[in-house]
């Protein structure tokens, strides 16, 4: 009977397995902080061009001051939250690029021992095979020897 094929480091592929797995959630976790950041990056870029456009005044038309500051001020605001949404951005960038290598070691770690095992598995399979034909040829030879005794 052929014995079966044990894996001794299983566990630990198992644990890589998970690892990438991991890894995985972590980039995707990463990717959506990006794109959370460069919506309210476009966002703030909608409020700017707004402003802009309520601040327009067909000619002739009087110019309402305080309207003006308010809107000046609120700028000021948004060009702050601007700065503040870029650096975010940045951070954010290399957050995705730091879980995006992180990813690629865990992938390069688990598909290493895949191949290993697919390579001790193919070994073990070939060395069984080699056994039954041992075997097999010492059969033939105990019953050459009983056929001709």
């Amino acid at each position: 009977m052929a014995a079966r094929f044990h894996f001794r480091l299983e566990p630990l592929r198992k644990l890589r397995e998970a690892l990438e797995r991991e890894a995985e959630r972590g980039l995707a976790r990463a990717l959506q902080g990006e794109r959370e950041v460069r919506e309210h990056l476009e966002d703030l870029a909608r409020q700017h061009r707004a402003i802009f456009e309520s601040r327009r005044t067909a000619s002739g038309q009087a110019l309402d001051l305080e309207l003006w500051r308010a809107g000046e001020r609120f700028l000021v605001v948004l060009e702050r939250r601007q700065l503040e949404g870029y650096e975010r951005l940045r951070e954010a960038v290399a957050q995705v690029a730091a879980a995006r290598a992180a990813l690629v070691l865990a992938h390069r770690n688990h598909l290493m021992l895949v191949r290993l095992k697919e390579r001790r598995a193919l070994l073990h399979a070939r060395e069984q095979q080699l056994r039954e034909i041992l075997d097999m040829d010492e059969l033939a030879v105990l019953r050459h020897h009983r056929q001709s005794a």
